[in-house]
């Protein structure tokens, strides 16, 4: 948690403004919602809140799924967002009799944003299921890995003390081979993921019964080929967000969700 990250060169802040600016112009366009259902933005009411005891995700009982991130978690890059999004490919898997899925990520939205954007939400929706994935974000804007360490664990607390949800959350794949990192030091890039996978899985080991890391760097060569990249050379095309809903999805039934094949 105490690592950081060197200074990077003006080349390399150069490319990563690029991104940046990406990222706040997808924030300014409304972002299609693959769910039919929006989360209150208010928290549970004193006499509805939901126990901290994990729920048991049953196929008679239906998954209620909840998940939170940033543009990729929207889609952006699918063909049709709304289906094509990892998390919706994820749902579309869940067991029938389950209840519409939320999601509530936000295009380019930073993890401490996500903190009073979307937790308030996600909380309010009593799941049993949660998605987690945030971080290239703020590994593009430079944001020391305590600083973002320290933003994913009041997410990951707020979660774990008022839903009985399981958390999956989505670590940092190997980005060094996106076209949009062309420019960038290539040792340093690997610094930052490490420091930030780091981060996570401290954060996951704290409540390792109820918090899950989804490993998307381990053999991640296949998730930032040529032909899982889509044309803006940095989200995921059609065929990556498969590859990603299957990394999720594998995960889940490894801990009991009942997903569809």
């Amino acid at each position: 948690m105490g690592k950081t990250i060197v200074p990077m060169s003006k080349g390399e802040l150069a490319v990563l403004t690029v991104i940046c600016a990406a990222f706040v112009a997808c924030s300014a366009a409304p972002a299609a919602q693959p769910s039919p259902t929006r989360a209150p933005t208010g928290l549970p009411s004193a006499t509805a809140s939901p126990s901290s005891a994990p729920a048991t995700a049953t196929a008679s009982s239906g998954i209620k799924y909840v998940a939170i991130g940033a543009s990729d978690t929207v889609g952006v890059g699918a063909s049709d967002p709304a289906k094509g999004s990892w998390p919706a490919l994820v749902a579309a898997r869940l067991p029938a009799g389950s209840p519409p899925y939320t999601n509530l990520g936000v295009a380019g939205s930073l993890t401490l944003q996500a903190v009073s954007q979307q937790l308030p939400g996600a909380i309010a929706q009593r799941p049993n299921v949660i998605t987690v994935w945030l971080a290239v974000n703020d590994l593009n804007a430079t944001i020391e890995p305590a600083s973002f360490g320290e933003s994913l664990r009041q997410i990951v607390d707020g979660l774990v003390q008022k839903t009985g949800a399981t958390i999956f959350v989505g670590n940092v794949p190997d980005l060094r081979a996106v076209p949009v990192y062309a420019g960038a030091d290539k040792a340093r890039l690997l610094a930052g993921i490490q420091a930030y996978n780091d981060a996570i899985a401290t954060i996951a080991a704290r409540n390792p019964d109820r918090v899950k890391v989804v490993d998307l760097f381990t053999g991640s060569a296949a998730l930032v080929s040529s032909g899982t990249v889509s044309q803006d050379g940095f989200h995921p095309s059609d065929e990556g967000y498969q590859l990603i809903a299957d990394r999720f999805a594998s995960a889940m039934r490894a801990n009991g969700v009942p997903l569809r094949a």
